[in-house]
């Protein structure tokens, strides 16, 4: 018995409309979608189970190609949102926004926790490890109750989950999973290109399972490649 995750990050998208002014949730721009027609191609063929997309507009574009070749609906999770940015950010000058980005930066670590953007880390990682832990053991796969820190119990036969979501959930996902110490910057620390497809599978260990990590940022189904 054994569970595979794929964790697929959203094409390239618009994060600066037409006019040169933000929007906070964009679209995928004309390479996003052939991105996403390409991870589609890249999972083709494949024994899927679900797929389940973050609720964002780029994550949701991402799945419909996806979702159609497996012949699955993309199931919406809303709690699978990148880190939300400040309201203030929708339709600011791409400039502006930038600006912040790259003096955060030289911000201490301590206030990393709070972060540039409206949610904060602490917020954002407590969303995103209750929604995978609740997707997980609602397809029977839960904590081991003799060791909760480090193995897992799975409760049916082979399983493949595609999940479409952001750098940033996916990378939090990929670390919780590894039980690796979270950072208030997880999306540069595992930082995945645009629809590259990151795989972890359970492994049977001591009567029970852990999470491998069998592939990062694989990109090889790409004929373009942005970050």
């Amino acid at each position: 018995m054994d569970m595979e995750l794929l964790l697929i990050r959203h094409g390239q998208p618009a994060w600066v409309n037409a006019h040169g002014l933000g929007d906070n949730d964009p679209p995928l721009t004309p390479l996003g979608r052939r991105q996403a027609g390409q991870a589609a191609e890249r999972v083709t063929g494949l024994e899927v189970d679900e797929v389940i997309a973050s609720t964002a507009r780029r994550a949701a574009q991402t799945a419909e190609p996806i979702a159609e070749a497996l012949g699955l609906p993309a199931q919406p999770e809303e709690g699978l949102w990148e880190i939300r940015p400040p309201d203030e950010w929708e339709g600011a000058p791409a400039e502006v926004v930038a600006r912040a980005f790259k003096e955060w930066r030289r911000r201490p670590r301590a206030a990393w926790w709070q972060g540039p953007h409206g949610e904060p880390f602490g917020d954002f990682h407590s969303r995103v490890t209750s929604t995978i832990e609740r997707l997980l053991a609602e397809r029977g796969v839960t904590r081991n109750a003799s060791d909760p820190d480090h193995l897992w119990d799975l409760d049916h036969d082979e399983r493949r989950i595609v999940i479409v979501a952001h750098n940033g959930t996916n990378s939090v996902i990929l670390s919780h999973l590894l039980g690796i110490e979270p950072q208030p910057w997880e999306w540069e620390r595992f930082n995945s290109n645009h629809a590259a497809v990151t795989t972890l599978r359970t492994t049977p260990i001591a009567n029970a399972a852990i999470w491998s990590l069998q592939h990062f940022s694989a990109i090889d189904h790409l004929t373009e490649v942005s970050s």
